[in-house]
């Protein structure tokens, strides 16, 4: 499955209908960047009853109002210059990284996850990654070597040392059952 820029997901569902265009807006808004209505409305400079209304079908944005939505996305998507690591795994992987801020060596590193259910997901997510202008990427032992190869930014791999000797523990216990 191909990833398509979000942006350009959005534009396509606009010129489609208004239906489509409320569908891919609330996924982008509660999927993909987790934010709440309020955030976007503070963030495009548009009254918050304005886009419940537009969310909910009740008004057609105009042109100006989807010119702002779309800048206010390119922020969430394109944080400025601040510096980001992408970290590409698995939704229960993501739950369990408690922080979303790294302090390395005195330099603040956001961290943007990229959740996946494939190998397939996890190519397409490293390019999406780099392209969103990640500096590094952390991945999966199965799929670094092959990230390693289609990306420009260095690529770290997760190794579980603690959990991998449990789920041998596990493992031994489920076989002896």
């Amino acid at each position: 499955m191909a990833h398509v820029d979000p942006i350009d997901r959005l534009m396509r569902a606009a010129l489609l209908s208004d239906e489509d265009f409320v569908r891919t807006l609330n996924d982008l808004i509660k999927n993909d960047l987790r934010i709440s209505v309020r955030d976007l409305a503070d963030h495009c400079g548009i009254a918050q009853s304005s886009l419940y209304k537009i969310l909910h079908g009740k008004r057609s944005p105009n042109l100006s109002t989807l010119r702002e939505i779309v800048k206010a996305l390119r922020q969430f998507y394109h944080i400025g210059d601040e510096n980001f690591i992408g970290l590409i795994a698995a939704r229960p992987v993501l739950e369990s990284v408690e922080e979303r801020l790294a302090d390395v060596d005195g330099h603040h590193m956001r961290v943007r996850e990229y959740p996946v259910h494939t190998m397939e997901d996890a190519i397409v997510s490293a390019v999406r990654a780099e392209r969103e202008g990640a500096i590094a990427i952390v991945c999966a032992p199965i799929v670094s070597s092959i990230i390693e190869q289609l990306v420009h930014v260095p690529v770290a791999t997760i190794i579980p040392r603690e959990s991998v000797q449990r789920a041998i523990e596990l493992a031994a216990r489920k076989a002896w059952i």
